[in-house]
């Protein structure tokens, strides 16, 4: 696997997605993995993906593997139904689903503050068949605003995402400037300034997006970035996205936050999946 230029590497802040990386582990294993591989900063998807409002003792057990491990918790989804699997984020769905991104806002919250987790992410959710659209995204600024002064109350931000439509067929934010005019809209509604993009560049280059002039244009409005190859979404250097470069340009246009490892490992599992990494730039060299 080609490595990964130690110049750009050397300047990141690198965190690991446990979501989707070292899932070969039971979860509560996964942090002290990532902490043998050399990282020092984790993220999660919503792990339990049946309960927006899991039992306290797994709160504490996955809270404290996470200390245990001594990394950090640097971002959380917050409840997006079945993910992965058919459900791309349950605020914008009307009934059952909207109730339970809204009985999870606190629990993430709560969570994320006990661990000092300053990223919560909030996934928009499919559109559904037979519900009018304008209804799905009135409901949807409503849940965002509730998530919005949840992650203030922590000093937190709130993480909108784009994500591809190849995959993601029936999920309306397929663009960045989609995903950023909703973050305008939250942050009109609230006043708070703590929605920001999350700029999955795996994501934006399936949608065929001009990655240098999307970076240009929304930088200064990104508060999280999450990377993977393209085609394929494997590890960096599997594939022809010139990350490097894109990641030079976030640092010139003043984009200093994490970027996250959000990428399938292939049949490389463990420590093998961050072979393109130098062992030296996977712990973070700089505070947030």
């Amino acid at each position: 696997m080609p490595g990964f230029g130690w110049g750009t590497a050397a300047e990141q802040r690198f965190n690991v997605n446990l979501s989707i990386l070292f899932t070969e582990l039971p979860l509560l294993e996964r942090p002290a993995a990532a902490a043998a591989a050399g990282f020092t900063a984790v993220e999660l998807w919503w792990p339990w993906v049946d309960s927006p409002t899991p039992e306290r003792s797994e709160l504490d057990a996955l809270k404290r593997a996470i200390e245990d491990a001594g990394v950090r918790l640097t971002g959380l989804n917050l409840y997006a139904g079945r993910l992965p699997g058919p459900d791309r984020g349950a605020l914008s769905i009307p009934g059952e689903e909207s109730e339970r991104f809204r009985a999870n806002i606190d629990v993430v919250a709560d969570f994320a503050e006990a661990l000092g987790c300053e990223a919560l992410n909030a996934l928009y959710g499919n559109r559904v068949e037979g519900v009018d659209p304008a209804e799905q995204d009135a409901l949807a600024l409503e849940n965002l605003v509730l998530a919005a002064r949840a992650a203030d109350r922590i000093g937190a931000i709130l993480l909108i995402e784009a994500l591809n439509r190849p995959e993601s067929p029936r999920y309306p934010l397929v663009s960045a400037p989609a995903a950023v005019g909703i973050v305008d809209k939250v942050n009109d509604a609230t006043g708070l300034g703590n929605a920001r993009f999350l700029m999955d560049l795996y994501h934006l280059s399936m949608n065929g997006e001009d990655l240098p002039s999307v970076i240009e244009r929304y930088a200064s409005k990104t508060g999280h970035v999450q990377i993977a190859d393209n085609p394929g979404r494997g590890a960096p250097g599997t594939g022809s996205l010139p990350l490097e470069d894109l990641l030079g340009r976030l640092r010139k246009a003043g984009y200093d936050g994490w970027v996250g490892l959000e990428y399938k490992p292939g049949d490389r599992t463990g420590a093998e999946a961050f072979e393109w990494l130098p062992a030296e730039a996977r712990a973070a060299r700089r505070t947030p």
